[in-house]
């Protein structure tokens, strides 16, 4: 079988680049800003990753019944990543807000109490990347939208 008769392979690169595109449409609905960087960020509404291995591990149960090893490891490796979605990466985010605010916090200090001026060629700090984990509705989506394109290849294309 070669790479392009991969289905599975092929349904969890559709998942994460259908997943990745949905966040667009979905961002503009709630703040009518149009943001195409949505296209290769982390987090947010679905989330890609847990898209990628729940339409990995259903074309793997197509492909080799609920009872294959195979589909016992993408299985375990889809609830791993999608527990991490929304444990570890989604508090690294959250702490991120805090750091950030905190840095501001100290910049507004530094200049109020200390009188220093902001000079012209002065390199503003980068902040901290917030959006790296999801909320739980955001990994469900993901999964749901990942089954589903899962579904519809097996149902229809295959």
């Amino acid at each position: 079988m070669g790479i392009v008769q991969n289905t599975p392979l092929l349904a969890a690169l559709f998942a994460i680049f259908f997943a990745q595109f949905v966040k667009i449409p979905i961002h503009y609905l709630l703040t009518r800003k149009l943001d195409w960087k949505l296209m290769t960020s982390t987090g947010g509404m679905p989330s890609s990753h847990s898209a990628a291995v729940s339409a990995l591990t259903t074309a793997i149960a197509f492909e080799t019944g609920l009872d294959s090893p195979l589909f016992a490891v993408s299985a375990i490796f889809a609830v791993i990543v999608m527990f991490d979605a929304t444990g570890i990466r989604y508090q690294a985010g959250q702490q991120a807000l805090i750091i950030n605010q905190m840095r501001l916090d100290f910049q507004t200090f530094v200049q109020e109490i200390k009188g220093w001026p902001q000079k012209d060629g002065q390199q503003k700090i980068q902040e901290l990347k917030t959006l790296l984990g999801h909320k739980p509705s955001e990994v469900f989506a993901g999964s749901v939208t990942g089954i589903l394109i899962s579904l519809i290849t097996y149902t229809f294309i295959k």
